[in-house]
């Protein structure tokens, strides 16, 4: 079997939220062994590794198959996100460096009286966000509302729309958009 059985369990166990305790409990081993294995000082027994994934429950090709590691970065500084915004308009990107993403997932500031542009924009996709301080007008089509902080939107982004701040503070809101854009 291979060395990292004890880490691979480990992992697998403070992922689903168990405790060493618990899982022992579950599959009928001791607390001491199982400490053992995902110490990687014991290796188990295909039979032993068998009964505690039957506890967790998983079975044993998942448990090998399993990716347990992130390859993409998971966590973010603040001086690590990307400003794709324009102007004196900032768009902090969350995950830019993901040649996967999904998604857009920003956080906005806008400072007094700036605005995405003088034309309404549209694109394939969901928007949604929250204000979290300051206030913002939104225009979608024919719509428009200002949204001061705790308030939200969620719209379908082939709507022309337009983010503009006519307050005399910086607005700032985390927003969602699918599918992800390329800035």
């Amino acid at each position: 079997m291979s060395d990292d059985v004890g880490a691979r369990l480990r992992a697998l166990r403070t992922l689903r939220g168990i405790s060493q305790r618990e899982l022992a409990k579950r599959c009928g081993v001791t607390h001491s062994s199982l400490s053992l294995i995902e110490q990687s000082k014991v290796s188990p027994s295909v039979s032993s590794l068998k009964k505690i994934l039957d506890a967790i429950p998983m079975s044993v090709g998942d448990f090998f198959t399993m990716d347990l590691e992130s390859k993409n970065q998971v966590f973010y500084g603040a001086d690590e996100l990307t400003d794709v915004g324009s102007g004196d308009v900032m768009f902090k990107l969350i995950g830019a460096n993901r040649e996967t993403r999904a998604l857009s997932f920003m956080v906005e500031t806008y400072p007094p009286g700036t605005d995405t542009g003088r034309e309404m924009i549209a694109h394939q996709g969901e928007e949604a966000g929250v204000v979290l301080e300051g206030e913002i007008e939104i225009t979608i089509g024919a719509e428009s509302r200002v949204l001061t902080a705790g308030e939200a939107y969620y719209f379908d982004t082939n709507v022309p729309h337009r983010f503009r701040n006519p307050g005399k503070t910086p607005c700032r809101l985390v927003s969602c958009a699918t599918p992800a854009r390329t800035f």
